[in-house]
């Protein structure tokens, strides 16, 4: 451990997220666990507004916090993604190799980890801001 407590407790919360991803899709691979993640929560942030980017990143742990943020850029948000296919598109494009790999499970089982990490109300939140199709994903 790196003997700083916020450290630890930001590792240990983020291997609980990445153990609860890979219990949901039944992998073994922590390498792919995170990159369904972080793939899934970037293209979440790019569907909200700024305001409410930063309100839902306000409840992650900190080291999944800096992923979630990697790379944003606040300008031209939200995209206008409406239909499950463009939002689950990053994520088929990552997993684009390894045809075991399907996108919708992926976000699916990030969402359903998230939304018992993350309090109701900014899941509710979220949900307001989010068309049927993407909703659905939430289920």
């Amino acid at each position: 451990m790196t003997g700083l407590d916020v450290f630890d407790a930001t590792v240990q919360k983020t291997n609980l997220w990445l153990k609860d991803i890979m219990w949901e899709l039944g992998w073994e691979d922590r390498h792919k666990a995170y990159m369904g993640l972080r793939t899934t929560l970037h293209a979440l942030r790019d569907r909200l507004t700024p305001e409410e980017t930063a309100q839902f990143g306000a409840q992650l742990p900190m080291l999944i916090r800096g992923l979630y943020y990697e790379g944003w850029t606040p300008t031209g948000k939200p995209d206008k993604v409406r239909h499950k296919a463009a939002f689950l598109a990053p994520i088929r494009d990552h997993f684009k190799d390894d045809w075991d790999v399907d996108p919708e499970e992926v976000a699916r089982a990030v969402l359903h980890v998230t939304a018992r990490h993350v309090s109701a109300g900014e899941i509710e939140d979220i949900m307001l801001l989010l068309p049927k199709e993407l909703k659905e994903l939430w289920d």
